[in-house]
């Protein structure tokens, strides 16, 4: 019978096969030769005290044991080309889960993306990072696979309430990803493989019937005694359908500008703003492991910090060890920084945003507009940022002991981020009491991780598309909309979400209480 075990090794013992078998010879009392197969279902790292261990959850198949190997495949679907139809915009992972799901319960997606497919991003990305151009349609936020694609990857949920997470990071791995997803604590895919993942579903949902459309932009929903009848495009076409799911993501603005103008209900939502902080990746091992070097078996380390400022929360956030920062504006006129790591994580700096939880009441000076008063404040921010930063993609940035002291730096190293660095004392960005509130943030910060506050670190402003600005709300159980029959606000841009997989998981819901409704 397969023994399962809990244990703790050294990182060299956790990477080498022949080494594991090894210690668990030991453990076991039996031969290395006896021990057929190891299996790790869980890995991840304890960096507690001052020697780093590895915690793995382990299955040990001894000779003649049953064992075989498991294969993630994609679920069997059948041609829905002649089913009925449904609309879905967006395809970040809450439009691509939807519509896959809509296949496997017998439905036609048509799937409605205003960005380029995956690949004919790429220019898009070197337009903004090179020559400051940003294309409102086609941009680290827009396009197939939505804001996650080219910002990190990362599948780490604490959304496990929501739904079922092993099995969207298994049709990940049946679609292309590493099984190793399955196993750390804090899986990641990384934006160099991701692309090629997301191409492959698309081309799945295509192959069994489903239409995906990009360079597609909503341009109105069309409604009539309170139900969904079709969508109007921005080249004057119009799909027809009743069922709508609306999987936009937390930039796009004019959604929710025209969600206003049609008077379908939607709310203000709080959020997180703040800053990215960029470290030597060197520096965060040095804090995190406790040692000089971390060799060649640990991974860059992550941290994560939360403090209570003030009254406030402000916290690390969407952290990328060797990884860069990137250029995330969606309209000229703003700067938005975000950040990301290749798979290797093998870039020299590390960079997290760091936030404070904002509130209802900080949005009051924008009350005239309403369920848009938080993002009319989030815009504010982009576009002080950009105006004092050169009206350019560079961002504002400051030296981080500088900031705690309110000193301008005298000079801006080279940092991660392309587009460049404008030297600017950070309270010219950001509303005093929030200023205030990471000052004070990063001196406990300091406290907490000895060395963490240098000014070897750079911050850079603002980050500030932590989530959606506006919550459009729908009924707990049918998740449809609660004035529009046959709308399904889904994802981060309904504010239901925060990430790749509880996009995901969103995604399928919506989907499947669709299903439910035709019945």
């Amino acid at each position: 019978m397969p023994q399962e075990l809990l244990l703790q090794v050294t990182p060299e013992i956790a990477a080498n096969e022949l080494l594991l078998k090894e210690h668990l010879s030991k453990q076991l009392k039996v031969s290395v030769n006896e021990i057929q197969h190891v299996s790790i279902l869980k890995r991840s790292i304890d960096a507690r005290q001052k020697t780093v261990r590895i915690n793995l959850k382990v299955v040990i198949y001894l000779k003649g044991e049953p064992f075989q190997e498991t294969k993630f495949q994609i679920p069997d679907y059948k041609n829905v080309a002649n089913a009925q139809e449904v609309i879905v915009v967006g395809a970040g992972p809450a439009g691509l889960f939807a519509a896959l799901q809509l296949i496997e319960l017998g439905l036609k997606p048509i799937v409605v993306e205003r960005g380029k497919e995956v690949r004919g991003r790429r220019r898009d990305l070197k337009a903004i990072n090179v020559d400051h151009i940003v294309n409102e349609d086609s941009n680290y936020c827009f396009g197939e696979g939505g804001a996650g694609t080219y910002s990190d990857g990362k599948l780490y949920t604490r959304s496990k309430k929501r739904g079922d997470v092993t099995r969207i990071l298994e049709l990940f791995v049946a679609f292309g990803a590493t099984p190793d997803i399955l196993v750390d604590a804090h899986p990641h895919i990384g934006t160099n493989k991701l692309p090629q993942i997301i191409q492959d579903i698309r081309e799945k949902i295509i192959e069994f019937g489903g239409q995906v459309l990009f360079e597609t932009r909503l341009t109105d929903i069309l409604i009539k005694n309170n139900e969904v009848e079709g969508i109007v495009t921005q080249k004057g076409d119009t799909i027809l359908a009743n069922k709508l799911i609306l999987a936009t993501g937390h930039s796009a603005r004019d959604i929710y500008e025209l969600l206003d103008r049609k008077e379908v209900f939607i709310e203000a939502k709080p959020f997180a703003l703040g800053v990215r902080a960029e470290h030597p990746q060197s520096l965060i091992d040095s804090i995190q492991y406790s040692c000089d070097y971390r060799g060649e078996h640990l991974p860059p380390a992550p941290y994560s910090i939360v403090k209570q400022v003030n009254g406030r929360g402000m916290y690390s956030f969407c952290m990328c060890p060797g990884g860069v920062i990137a250029p995330c504006a969606t309209s000229p006129g703003e700067v938005v920084t975000n950040g990301w790591s290749p798979s290797k994580r093998d870039q020299a700096t590390a960079n997290s945003g760091i936030v404070i939880e904002l509130k209802l009441e900080d949005f009051k000076p924008y009350a005239k507009f309403g369920a848009l008063a938080g993002m009319e404040f989030q815009k504010s921010i982009e576009q002080k940022a950009w105006d004092l930063a050169g009206q350019t993609q560079k961002a504002p940035a400051q030296r981080m002991i500088d900031f705690t002291q309110k000193r301008v730096s005298s000079e801006i190293p080279k940092t991660s981020y392309v587009p460049g660095t404008t030297s600017i004392e950070m309270g010219q960005v950001f509303p005093e009491y929030l200023t205030q509130i990471l000052r004070e943030g990063f001196t406990e910060f300091g406290k907490s991780m000895r060395g963490y506050l240098t000014n070897e670190a750079i911050i850079h402003a603002p980050e500030s598309r932590t989530s959606s600005p506006v919550r459009i709300p729908r009924d707990l159980y049918t998740y449809e909309h609660l004035q529009i029959k046959g709308l399904y606000p889904c994802g981060e841009g309904a504010g239901y979400a925060g990430g790749i997989i509880s996009a995901a998981i969103d995604g399928e819901k919506c989907a499947l209480m669709i299903a439910e409704a035709l019945k």
